[in-house]
């Protein structure tokens, strides 16, 4: 059976996905950002008597389906087509595949990335100096928009000063940034989708120049540390393997593949 979930369904929800924090970020952040009333999102659940195994986020245009095993596809399906505009599915590729086949319109954009989530530092940091690495400054925003503006892989990236002001005054995301000795901001990292469990790791990036000198590492050991004692797991996406021995060598391990698909609004 699959029904809409209330805010009385929440400790039911929060028990099935707090169990892999990592794999539920946007939606734990969701939750605890909207609750479960809201007119930008909707939950849905799929129940085994009455044990909840499964469930669909819609935020905005966007839908998430978690479950643990197999769920309902036709049943998740069904809710989705009811929505006539451009939408969004993603979510770990497994549980997003299986929708592909019912749902009815056109394709605008298929992409996945490997998705990685780290619990634990895998390098020794106790001897690490840290007094370089600083929490971005409201006066800083600007100068690092226009740093990570520099670097050729974040040059289609949409950063605002907007979306650091909202990041800060909700705590869904920090930057941490480091200058060198002639004050140049040089490398920063950045989360976002913060959440009481779980964190993503964005932003990481050295101005052209400065690479190779292990800034972008250092600001990510810093932004990771602090994350692991607030009792949060960290997770990121990262596009080629290349990028992704980088960040297993600190400690992170893949959890899979995360999908996005974008479809059309049907006529």
């Amino acid at each position: 059976m699959i029904r809409k979930l209330k805010n009385t369904d929440h400790d039911l929800v929060m028990e099935l996905v707090e169990k892999k924090p990592a794999e539920n970020l946007f939606i734990i952040g969701d939750i605890e950002a909207y609750g479960f009333e809201s007119d930008i999102q909707d939950l849905w659940g799929q129940f085994d008597d009455e044990r909840l195994i499964a469930i669909l986020l819609r935020y905005d245009q966007n839908y998430i389906p978690y479950s643990n095993g197999d769920y309902d596809v036709a049943g998740f399906a069904r809710i989705i087509n009811e929505n006539k505009g451009q939408i969004e599915i993603s979510g770990l590729r497994h549980l997003v595949l299986p929708l592909r086949q019912y749902i009815e319109r056109h394709i605008r954009r298929d992409s996945e990335t490997y998705y990685a989530k780290c619990t634990e530092l895998s390098v020794p940091i106790s001897d690490l100096d840290f007094s370089d690495v600083t929490y971005l400054q409201p006066h800083e925003y600007v100068e690092n928009i226009e740093m990570l503006s520099s670097i050729p892989e974040f040059s289609t990236g949409t950063f605002s000063v907007e979306a650091r002001e909202r990041a800060e005054k909700f705590k869904t995301g920090r930057t941490y940034m480091i200058r060198d000795a002639q004050g140049v901001m040089v490398s920063s990292a950045s989360t976002t989708a913060e959440n009481s469990q779980s964190a993503m790791i964005v932003g990481v990036g050295t101005r052209p120049g400065y690479e190779k000198k292990g800034y972008a590492t250092h600001a990510m050991l810093k932004l990771c540390r602090d994350l692991f004692a607030e009792g949060k797991t960290v997770c990121l996406f990262y596009d080629n393997p290349a990028a992704g021995s980088i960040y297993k060598r600190i400690g992170f391990v893949d959890i899979g593949f995360w999908s996005m698909i974008r479809y059309e609004a049907t006529n």
